[in-house]
């Protein structure tokens, strides 16, 4: 460590990680998760750590202190809640009620239940069956939304139903947490207390959203007018940071505080510009997340019992997925979304790490008992990546075996989304911007291989004509929030177009055009934008051109404007 630098040394290995190696292991086509959860068991104390007495070399590139890797490795997951709660809204959020406050504290109940009454019949006590139930039963919302952030798929129905129980979860910390020190005999009143604890955590959480409503937009547009990009950083960093901090104050955790910040955030017009600025800080410090846990399995520790571990380890995923399967079904969800959701959450979580190591330092778990578990969570959350896979791949199958190329249900209609017909190449596109921004959508086509293929790739598409009324209006065109025509052949989007405006005059609709003679066709037809493929393309690179040649920025998309209105 430098004397000056506090893990200078861990940041240079962690960064040398970062740039070096994981190129390999997204070209092997391995997780990022997985991969930075791998490095961070080889490079961490328990890996090549245990070999510097007799290499004192490798010295150079373990990190053998964890420390500091691990309390900022939590920043990542503070600004992975963050950048969730900056693409999403208040509607959004009273929408997934039911996934949030009915599966979610169903499946913390049922899970806990379960798992408890397991360990009391080993253990016979009741107080570690109740810690050890409650913390077990919550899943990693750090590793499965980035797993879902990498696949495109948090605003798909499985991944819709997976964030609400983690939500659900997040909100479970402040009562477990206080439980841990009821079960070790701290506090005289324990119904008074617990009361004191939670109007503390819903006073905050109030305080946040008040003060949100009336401090955000002038400090964000105060940060803004400066035209200082540093002070709109401190500014933006300040609030993300500070909301975080005075959850942790009252018990919460630091990541729902960020995640309520987002929200606060998501309703302003910087939203898109603090989402570009946080991106790159956000995907550093999560990888150093993933790598702090990593480093927390110690396998050699607990190698004569690594039978048992690997087997409670995989109990655990199967009991859990169980009872969130059951609980899903329940709830109304699909059998392919309850499927994919169930194995998707079947690992344990970071704070069943917190909660394990305050119960064995308060005596609420004996020592071999915290050492037994921990590995156990760790190994679970190793097989995350793998359990995404296994449940996307069940979720695709059942999907397929019930309703291949079949019309959406009618619940499928529900929620409003955009409409996108054909999924060619330009289709893709614009459904690749919708799902980073979380926005729904649902594609149909009529190439019955291309709609097989995609569906197995877990994209909302179904068969059929895009001009057919029965088809449009049971995957919910009327409650659409727009439509998107990109069929390139001249008579099928203009009778696409004509068709749908007929039926449904006040929708927004927009099209793919060949050339201005067909956008203005399609307009004509009904289509509120219609923009000619070729024709802009040529704008773009004569505004890049105007660029180049030394032209202003604001002179050069004036005179591209005023080429585009003459069109």
């Amino acid at each position: 460590m430098h004397a000056e630098i506090p893990y200078l040394r861990e940041m240079l290995i962690f960064l040398a990680a970062a740039g070096l190696i994981m190129p390999l292991v997204r070209r092997l086509r391995i997780s990022p998760v997985l991969g930075f959860l791998c490095i961070g068991l080889l490079i961490g104390p328990y890996g090549l750590g245990r070999l510097t007495a007799f290499v004192p070399k490798l010295d150079l590139i373990v990190i053998t202190r964890t420390e500091g890797v691990e309390a900022i490795g939590e920043l990542g997951v503070v600004f992975l809640l963050f950048s969730i709660g900056l693409e999403m809204s208040f509607r959004q959020i009273w929408a997934m009620r039911k996934d949030v406050f009915g599966l979610g504290s169903a499946q913390i109940l049922v899970s806990a239940a379960a798992i408890g009454t397991i360990v009391y019949f080993y253990r016979s006590d009741v107080s570690t069956a109740v810690l050890l139930g409650l913390s077990l039963a919550l899943s990693s919302t750090a590793i499965v939304v980035q797993l879902l952030s990498e696949q495109m798929r948090l605003s798909s129905s499985p991944g819709r139903a997976a964030f609400g129980v983690l939500l659900m979860q997040d909100l479970a910390v402040v009562p477990i947490l206080f439980l841990v020190g009821v079960l070790a005999g701290h506090g005289s009143s324990t119904g008074g207390a617990a009361l004191t604890a939670f109007g503390e955590a819903f006073a905050v959480i109030l305080a946040i959203f008040l003060a949100g409503r009336f401090l955000v937009k002038p400090v964000l547009r105060y940060a803004g007018g400066s035209a200082s990009q540093e002070l709109f950083m401190a500014c933006v960093l300040l609030l993300i940071i500070g909301t975080s901090a005075l959850t942790a104050m009252a018990g919460l955790s630091m990541a729902l505080g960020a995640f309520l910040a987002g929200l606060l955030f998501a309703g302003t017009e910087y939203r898109h510009q603090i989402h570009n600025d946080m991106e790159p800080f956000k995907g550093l410090l999560l990888a150093l997340f993933f790598l702090s846990v990593g480093m927390r399995l110690d396998v050699a520790a607990v190698w004569d019992q690594i039978g048992l571990i690997f087997a409670a380890a995989a109990g655990l995923i199967v009991l859990k997925a169980a009872v969130l399967f059951v609980l899903a079904r329940l709830f109304g969800h699909s059998l392919a979304v309850s499927a994919e959701v169930a194995v998707l959450l079947g690992e344990g979580g970071e704070f069943a790490l917190i909660a394990v190591g305050a119960g064995a330092g308060l005596g609420v778990l004996t020592p071999p008992t915290a050492q037994f578990i921990i590995p156990v969570v760790v190994i679970s959350m190793f097989a995350a990546p793998g359990l995404a896979a296994v449940g996307r791949r069940i979720g695709n199958w059942l999907t397929h075996a019930n309703a291949e190329h079949t019309l959406p249900k009618d619940g499928d209609s529900a929620e409003r989304r955009v409409v996108i017909g054909g999924f060619g190449r330009v289709g893709r596109a614009i459904g690749k911007v919708l799902e980073d921004q979380r926005i729904p959508y649902l594609v149909i086509d009529s190439d019955a291989e291309l709609v097989a293929r995609e569906r197995r790739a877990g994209v909302p598409i179904h068969f059929g004509n895009a001009s057919n009324d029965r088809l449009l209006d049971q995957v919910g065109v009327s409650n659409a929030i727009a439509f998107v025509s990109t069929i390139d052949e001249r008579g099928g989007a203009e009778a696409v177009v004509s068709a749908l405006h007929r039926s449904h005059p006040n929708l927004p609709i927009y099209a793919r055009a060949k050339d201005p003679a067909h956008a203005r066709a399609l307009t004509m037809a009904g289509a509120e934008l219609a923009v000619p493929e070729a024709t802009e393309a040529g704008l773009k690179l004569s505004e890049a051109l105007l660029l180049s040649a030394g032209l202003p920025d604001n002179v050069a998309s004036a005179i591209i404007a005023q080429e585009r209105s003459a069109i």
